[in-house]
């Protein structure tokens, strides 16, 4: 079993990264992670790079952006705090050439056409900017704990690729090209480019039209002091992620897609040697009523809708009635039966035929009488098929535990509604550590 609340006590654990396929959970994981570890004391930030707005609904802020904000209604013991984040990728580009540029470059890189589209949604920007954000947290040293929300399917893990896919695009052959007349500089640079590369150029021209081509050299020009900041950084926060103090939570439903994708994101840790606490497998059903099998309580709803009633031993069936067979009536009947009658009509008025009135409370309990059992039948039929459920749900489970058994996993029971408040959150906290309620 994964125990959750050691490792959120733990001072030493500084990041925890949810990752998983889309639709898990990862973003209510997160948040109820952060409310958690707030609440035992810890200063925790929650950065979601997942563009739903649930998280910030979920916290009672309006709105959530590149900045953190402090979530009021935090009951925290020894100063516990929590904020919340939601990574603005272009502003975190902004912020990174305005730091890292005078004023005069840094206005030429910002207003420049390539670098707007770049920043606004070229291909694995988003999640090198989510490296970038988590390097700042990390370096700021504000927060004790650092909990991410990555975005969802198997992009969740492009953010370990950001530093090599960066490092082979500034160290490719095109930016090399274009970099060469900025670096040879001035009127010997423009002849180079004019002489030595005419027939690229015009290729290119043609290709990606001949203003855009401008506009990536332009570009190339004024961030070529600032590549290597870029690779240096990235690598830095790699190996951040490979640290000690970082725990992977690979988030998953039971079901096949989910724990399919569940598998890969554990082996894929595995190979790049990033530390893997557990598995948080979310709404998982369960049953009051386990003992009885789906085959059974089939069996029952048949027998009830025929007029019949199963015997209580052994599952045998007779006619209704029979007294060699015919049991106490069961308990879903009998719990059943007050939310009927209450359900029914009211009782006949009185008659003046004694015998009349009897026919009459004779045909009131017929009605009721099938009434129930028709109801019983349909709630059997109900349970039968929660447990199929369970069953479909402890085979996927038993799958991935059998490709995997050294990932300890997290049971979190599924909740009747979605959670949209600060109460939901620390509900699912408790489910997550095992109906446990936060150490004052």
């Amino acid at each position: 079993m994964l125990e959750l609340d050691p490792l959120l006590d733990d001072r030493g654990t500084r990041i925890i990264v949810c990752c998983g396929a889309g639709g898990v959970g990862k973003t209510t994981t997160a948040a109820a992670l952060g409310v958690r570890a707030a609440e035992r004391g810890r200063r925790v930030v929650v950065l979601t790079i997942d563009p739903a707005r649930r998280l910030a609904q979920s916290m009672g802020i309006d709105s959530l952006d590149n900045t953190p904000r402090k979530v009021e209604g935090i009951k925290g013991s020894d100063g516990g705090e929590l904020h919340a984040m939601m990574l603005d990728m272009k502003r975190t580009f902004d912020e990174i050439v305005e730091a890292h540029a005078d004023a005069g470059r840094a206005r030429a890189i910002l207003e420049n056409p390539f670098y707007q589209s770049l920043s606004a949604g070229f291909a694995g920007t988003q999640e090198y900017m989510a490296m970038e954000k988590l390097g700042q947290l990390r370096a700021r040293d504000e927060w004790d704990l650092i909990v991410v929300d990555t975005p969802p399917s198997r992009s969740a893990l492009d953010f370990l690729d950001a530093p090599k896919r960066l490092g082979s695009f500034l160290d490719g052959k095109f930016i090399k090209l274009l970099m060469a007349p900025a670096k040879v500089g001035g009127r010997a640079g423009m002849k180079f480019l004019n002489v030595g590369m005419s027939m690229m150029t015009g290729t290119l021209g043609k290709l990606l039209g001949g203003q855009f081509l401008k506009d990536v050299q332009t570009f190339v020009a004024a961030m070529d002091t600032m590549f290597g900041g870029f690779r240096t950084r990235a690598d830095a926060t790699y190996k951040l992620l490979q640290a000690p103090g970082t725990a992977f939570l690979v988030v998953a439903t039971p079901e096949r897609d989910a724990l399919r994708e569940a598998a890969y994101f554990v082996e894929r840790l595995a190979a790049e040697e990033m530390p893997l606490a557990g598995l948080v497998l979310n709404r998982v059903h369960g049953s009051g009523a386990a003992g009885l099998s789906a085959e059974r309580a089939r069996a029952a709803a048949e027998n009830l809708d025929g007029g019949r009633i199963v015997d209580q031993g052994d599952g045998k069936t007779g006619e209704r009635g029979s007294p060699a067979t015919a049991p106490e009536p069961s308990e879903l009947a009998t719990a059943a039966a007050p939310a009927v009658s209450a359900g029914s009509e009211a009782a006949p008025t009185a008659t003046a035929d004694p015998a009349a009135q009897h026919d009459d409370d004779t045909d009131d309990v017929d009605a009721t009488d099938v009434d129930v059992r028709h109801l019983t039948a349909g709630l059997l039929r109900l349970h039968a098929e929660r447990m199929r459920v369970l069953a479909r749900e402890q085979h996927t489970r038993d799958r991935f535990t059998a490709r995997h058994p050294e990932v300890a996993v997290a049971e979190v029971a599924a909740l009747p509604g979605d959670v949209h408040d600060l109460a939901g959150l620390r509900a699912i906290g408790d489910r997550l550590t095992g109906g446990r309620t936060p150490s004052a």
